[in-house]
């Protein structure tokens, strides 16, 4: 059985904090005390993060968040322990997140409602939501979807933009990947509506053009997908922004890590192939809205001059115990 943690090599074993009522860490403030990131990760979004053949959890988030972990190591001047937990859908998630119980969630995608619980890191991937049926379906536009059969997951917002777009679609809600496969395979539906990058993910896992094809020509919506944060975390933002315009300015300057991590999932061999012009056109586009990632040794002589400021430990004074936390 697959345990419920997995953990990325550094160091240090897991301490659990129960935050005080008094006075509770910033994300940077724990892992600069505990040396841990306790990172929530789903375990079958393919290609972004899930269990392969080998019984590995892998994924284009999962090589962000090894960025992200030498970008806390590097700023804090220490190794850092990943921790990686179960947290399979949003609604787990976001909870997670508000209690403290775990600092961060990737492949998360966009909304304006999520947003008002959590903040998001910049976009590290552009999405929407589509449909996949099996090759040779007849389905070509969402007329066509009246009085047929739709798999939607619970919790996803795909179920609610396909009912905005097509009210006369029969949606049927499943629970697992396995159970939508099953219901599609089995003419039981006519489609499955998610994520179009995850869908392309799960098609070739299963057989790849010669059973499965995604229906309709553009997308449902369009979203960001980017990483979750607890609010009130400017700092730890910084830096999981920081990591993220690093791997697309990399990418741009065919750096040779980048090059391998972004082929590796999208490129004309990987996972889910997309074109080169499309990747370049969305990380330079995504650098475009803040700055070029500087060389190193430009960065260098920025942050000789910049220090990372960690709040004080709570106070004996209770007055100044129950003062309103300031932002980092």
């Amino acid at each position: 059985m697959l345990s419920k943690f997995f953990t990325l090599a550094s160091s240090a074993a897991l301490v659990l904090v129960v935050p005080s009522l008094a006075y509770a860490d910033t994300v940077v403030e724990k892992v600069a005390r505990t040396g841990v990131l306790t990172a929530g990760v789903r375990f079958d979004a393919v290609p972004y993060s899930y269990i392969n053949d080998e019984g590995e959890l892998v994924g284009y988030s999962i090589d962000l968040l090894r960025l992200i972990e030498a970008q806390l190591e590097a700023e804090l001047g220490k190794n850092i322990t990943v921790q990686m937990v179960d947290a399979n859908t949003e609604s787990e998630r976001i909870p997670l997140l508000t209690s403290g119980d775990i600092d961060i969630a990737c492949d998360a995608r966009f909304t304006w409602a999520r947003d008002r619980s959590v903040d998001f890191s910049i976009s590290y991937s552009l999405s929407g939501t589509r449909l996949l049926t099996r090759t040779g379906s007849n389905i070509n536009t969402t007329d066509e979807l009246a009085g047929r059969s739709v798999a939607v997951f619970e919790d996803a917002v795909s179920g609610g933009v396909l009912a905005q777009v097509q009210p006369a679609a029969d949606l049927l809600t499943v629970s697992s990947v396995d159970a939508a496969f099953a219901a599609l395979n089995e003419d039981r539906v006519d489609a499955i509506a998610e994520d179009t990058i995850v869908l392309g993910g799960w098609a070739a896992q299963r057989g790849g053009d010669e059973r499965y094809q995604l229906a309709l020509g553009q997308p449902l919506d369009r979203y960001g997908v980017a990483c979750m944060m607890p609010t009130g975390n400017s700092t730890f933002r910084y830096m999981v922004d920081y990591a993220i315009a690093g791997l697309a300015q990399g990418y741009l300057d065919e750096e040779a890590r980048a090059t391998a991590i972004i082929n590796k999932w999208f490129g004309e061999s990987g996972v889910v192939p997309l074109p080169s012009e499309s990747l370049q056109d969305f990380f330079t586009g995504m650098l475009n809205q803040r700055s070029i990632v500087p060389p190193v040794a430009a960065e260098a002589e920025v942050e000789a001059e910049t220090e990372i400021t960690l709040s004080a430990p709570p106070s004996d004074n209770p007055l100044e115990a129950n003062q309103p936390e300031t932002e980092e």
